[in-house]
């Protein structure tokens, strides 16, 4: 990563804020990590980048939410189910929910539509996805800086791999115990 980044300069900044645009907590944790270790990174164009590719990200599903929402979710039950609890979450928190949904695992995309079909005012959730954007983008680069300075280049590749192996491992043990579940062979505790 450090050599992608020493290769494609500006054009990497581009790259992590289109993958804040998405998602991207993983990615901006690594490229902060990396910058710390190498200095290949510039904590201050990263955060820029994914400050505003968060930003845009989550502007361009509130205005998808508002626009096309009522429609795609009677198509999608499963969208519906999040949907909805994003919703109640939005109307019993308000404030606090555009503040924090970016934080919430899994409902991020969904929790920016969902404002936009609740209603919520365009510039009242532009100056709080604005707001929330900087925070979210400041606290995952400042962990991955901090985190690359703690653990240093030497151990970076455990590091990664141990992480990569216990997400493996939930996912696979989830997907099994669900499996088992619907078949009926694990009990219900």
């Amino acid at each position: 990563m450090a050599e992608f980044w020493a290769e494609y300069g500006a054009a990497a900044y581009l790259l992590a804020g289109l993958w804040a645009f998405f998602e991207g907590e993983t990615f901006v944790l690594a490229a902060a990590a990396i910058g710390a270790m190498t200095g290949a990174v510039d904590p201050f164009l990263l955060l820029g980048s994914v400050w505003i590719g968060s930003f845009l990200g989550d502007q361009t599903w509130f205005l998808l939410g508002r626009r096309y929402g009522p429609g795609l979710v009677k198509r999608y039950p499963k969208a519906e189910a999040k949907m909805a609890s994003a919703t109640t979450m939005l109307l019993q928190y308000g404030t606090l929910f555009v503040l924090s949904f970016r934080f919430l695992y899994g409902i991020r995309n969904v929790a920016a539509a969902a404002c936009g079909l609740a209603g919520m005012g365009q510039l009242r959730f532009a100056v709080l996805n604005f707001i929330a954007a900087g925070v979210w983008a400041s606290s995952f680069v400042a962990a991955g800086w901090y985190l690359g300075a703690l653990i240093g280049p030497e151990r970076l590749f455990h590091f990664i791999a141990g992480g990569a192996l216990i997400v493996l491992a939930v996912f696979l043990f989830r997907r099994f115990f669900r499996k088992r579940r619907s078949t009926g062979t694990v009990p219900v505790v």
